[in-house]
């Protein structure tokens, strides 16, 4: 695993997920991220969503990484990953971790559309950010 595209994918993480983190604050979203460590605190759950956007960046630089070196395909594969997240996140991990259930019904999952919009954003500015600030490898130095 090359830490070179842990740490930039940690650092997109971070980057995008602010972003994240106050389109959700927005929308009143961040005490229930907050409840997953009890607390019902905005701030808490902000703190909580930017150690997950970190994390969640760290696992696409190793996931995708080494694929995602140009805008386009990091673009591409941040999308794929915002929605993969967007599945496993609002609809399975959180509510199950909450003692909500799956979500994956259509009245969870139409529920979940305005989170799937922030999860694509995410994923679109993670893959971005990601290109552009990740080490290339010798012999790749364009971003197009």
């Amino acid at each position: 695993i090359d830490t070179n595209h842990i740490k930039a994918g940690a650092w997109s993480g971070v980057l995008a997920g602010i972003v994240f983190g106050a389109m959700m604050g927005m929308g009143g979203g961040l005490p229930m991220v907050a409840m997953l460590v009890g607390s019902e605190s905005a701030v808490v759950g902000f703190l909580v969503h930017m150690v997950i956007s970190a994390l969640t960046g760290a696992a696409f630089g190793v996931a995708f990484g080494h694929r995602a070196l140009k805008r386009g395909k990091g673009i591409a594969y941040g999308l794929l990953y915002g929605f993969i997240w967007w599945f496993l996140g609002p609809l399975i991990i959180m509510p199950v971790w909450l003692g909500m259930g799956v979500q994956l019904s259509i009245a969870g999952m139409t529920a979940a559309l305005p989170s799937l919009w922030m999860h694509l954003i995410w994923g679109f500015l993670l893959g971005l950010i990601y290109a552009l600030t990740v080490k290339k490898p010798k012999g790749e130095m364009s971003n197009a």
